[in-house]
């Protein structure tokens, strides 16, 4: 997953510290399915991470449960090349992330009992490097 076409191809560095970052305003509640994965800390997931759970998931709910994909990464990443001294500008695009607060649904998962869809998404968070809980539209922890 990236997109199509970006204004800029590198951005500025964020911030990192978890304090000032805050919790997510957006996309804090189950929209689309029955069930959702919603984030407990702050990270950067890169788009080969959001398909590594994309595709536990979809194995999981088999032929009759629908993924929504709740994230989209459209920030790019840079990194320098192994052994490469400072200076020199920025190093050369990696790839792409999208920054998840903390109360962000990052998945939805519908047409599955209970125990499937609380399986398919822990089994999904266990691909991602944020800490992760599994809610219900019903129950919004």
């Amino acid at each position: 997953m990236f997109p199509k076409k970006v204004k800029y191809r590198k951005w500025h560095v964020m911030r990192k510290n978890p304090s000032k970052i805050g919790i997510a305003s957006r996309g804090t509640t189950v929209a689309f399915g029955s069930f959702g994965l919603k984030a407990t800390s702050f990270f950067r997931i890169r788009s080969e991470q959001i398909e590594a759970a994309r595709k536990v998931i979809s194995r999981e709910v088999g032929k009759n449960g629908k993924v929504w994909i709740r994230i989209f990464p459209d920030m790019p990443y840079t990194q320098k090349p192994a052994e490469v001294k400072l200076g020199k500008g920025k190093g050369d695009l990696q790839g792409y992330c999208v920054p998840v607060k903390p109360g962000r649904v990052m998945f939805e998962v519908d047409g599955v009992t209970e125990a499937v869809a609380r399986e398919a998404l822990r089994k999904g968070g266990t691909k991602l490097p944020v800490t992760s809980t599994v809610v219900s539209r019903d129950f919004i922890a």
